[in-house]
């Protein structure tokens, strides 16, 4: 069985508690205009160009060529096929960090659960191994996938980008019934949940009442963190030739702090950035 991995990221310490790897997957149903991993979104691998890191060497003309050889660093593919048996050993190089850290190992993506059978074999091994399992999810995914992962993931990191359904679709292209179907879900088994919210003004900032409103009605969220838009990503775009979507207008340090103020007045749950 193999998966189509984009990167695996060590020393992460924003997907989860603690220290982590977050392995990010390929391949996303949605299409948040302010996405900032547009090389996750298709699942076939993908090359980039990154023109202002060329030193114009010429390597790349050569005939047998390989990306892995740009010198400048310029040309890379995102996307590798990868077997659980492959992939699990790299996992294990750091769990000395995860076990003094309280950290673990995150599945991200893309949307990772559009490869679930994959990543129930990944997390079955990685619970034998006694590691800290995290799953970050957009929640636009069959309630099978679901199904196939919750005995083998610790806590849930569950994207919530809007509440009111036509907002959603604007947002992200799709609508948003099943991904709160499936919060409510996950909260009826108990499972641990942190919640996640990007925010982008004249997006979803006046969401954020509605999500808290939802949101004070599960039981079993740990945290919420509220994530300011970026606009980082905007190279990746153009290595990747693809229209970039991403909006111009930032949050700035009050918008945010009255946002995170609001969703834990109604909540009472810790927020955090």
């Amino acid at each position: 069985m193999k998966a189509t991995i984009f990167e695996i990221k060590r020393f992460a310490v924003h997907d989860g508690d603690g220290i982590r790897t977050t392995v990010f997957f390929k391949g996303c149903p949605l299409r948040c205009v302010w996405c900032h991993n547009p090389e996750g979104l298709s699942f076939a691998p993908q090359e980039a160009f990154y023109a202002h890191k060329c030193i114009g060497c010429g390597e790349c003309k050569r005939e047998n060529f390989e990306l892995g050889n740009c010198l400048g660093e310029a040309r890379t593919l995102y996307g590798k096929e990868m077997t659980v048996e492959e992939l699990f050993p790299l996992l294990l190089e750091d769990r000395d960090f995860y076990d003094t850290s309280g950290g673990g190992v995150t599945l991200s993506g893309g949307e990772c659960l559009m490869q679930a059978d994959f990543c129930v074999e990944l997390l079955k091994r990685l619970k034998a191994a006694s590691i800290h399992t995290a799953v970050d999810t957009c929640g636009f995914v069959s309630k099978e996938a679901l199904d196939k992962v919750i005995p083998y993931t610790d806590i849930f990191l569950y994207d919530l980008k809007a509440f009111d359904e036509d907002v959603h679709i604007k947002c992200t292209g799709c609508s948003n019934r099943q991904i709160l179907e499936n919060l409510v879900y996950l909260d009826s088994l108990e499972k641990s949940i942190e919640i996640r919210i990007p925010y982008v003004p004249l997006y979803n900032a006046d969401q954020m009442k509605k999500i808290a409103l939802f949101l004070s009605a599960r039981k079993h969220i740990t945290k919420i963190r509220v994530l300011p838009y970026h606009n980082y990503a905007g190279s990746k775009y153009a290595a990747l030739n693809m229209k970039n979507s991403l909006p111009a207008r930032l949050p700035t340090d009050k918008e945010l702090k009255d946002a995170r103020e609001l969703i834990k007045g109604i909540t009472g749950i810790s927020v955090i950035s």
